[in-house]
């Protein structure tokens, strides 16, 4: 993702100038008039592993066919941007009700990934399905609870939605969680 060019100042609407301000170390779109500067900043996109341990032959995790590009028709774990003024987990739990209806008890931070290129870091929580009250919202075709042997390994959607997921079933076969992290790199 190229660097966003910002050329006018948010505050006042003067053309802004790339310059390093005093005590910086990089250009920054700045202000002439009000001597704003303008930070970019990555986006935090939050979202759930969500599992359902109430079946007698295993735990179950929620997938998410997607109805949005991009990758539409693709599978993924209930996540998305954060919104301003709500903690990480929140908003985590947010998208998990926003795009599968369901309800979860955040069981704590599961991984964090860098997606450098796009400009984002992505987090994902463990979390506990409350019940099967599932209602997949406008962005997911349909919600699926599948075992660790019937994930749609090709099909996932994201390579960070991979990580995740995999980071989970290996916790899960070790018998323990640990919290995992990784710089996403775009593929050739």
């Amino acid at each position: 993702m190229p660097y966003p060019d910002i050329r006018f100042c948010r505050l006042c609407g003067t053309p802004t100038q790339q310059r390093i301000p005093p005590m910086e170390d990089r250009l920054r779109a700045v202000c002439p008039a009000c001597d704003y500067v303008d930070y970019i900043n990555p986006a935090n996109v939050v979202g759930t592993v969500p599992i359902w341990h109430g079946e007698p032959d295993g735990p179950r995790i929620l997938l998410c066919l997607r109805n949005i590009e991009p990758r539409r028709g693709y599978w993924t774990l209930p996540a998305g941007f954060l919104e301003y003024g709500e903690t990480a987990e929140a908003g985590a739990a947010r998208e998990t009700m926003e795009e599968a209806g369901a309800r979860v008890e955040i069981e704590g931070l599961h991984a964090v990934y860098d997606v450098v290129h796009a400009g984002q870091v992505h987090l994902f929580y463990r979390a506990r399905l409350l019940d099967l009250d599932l209602a997949p919202g406008p962005e997911t075709i349909e919600n699926r609870l599948v075992r660790i042997e019937e994930i749609p390994w090709g099909e996932l959607a994201f390579r960070t939605v991979r990580a995740a997921t995999r980071a989970w079933v290996d916790d899960y076969t070790a018998g323990e969680q640990v919290m995992h992290t990784a710089s996403i790199t775009p593929t050739g």
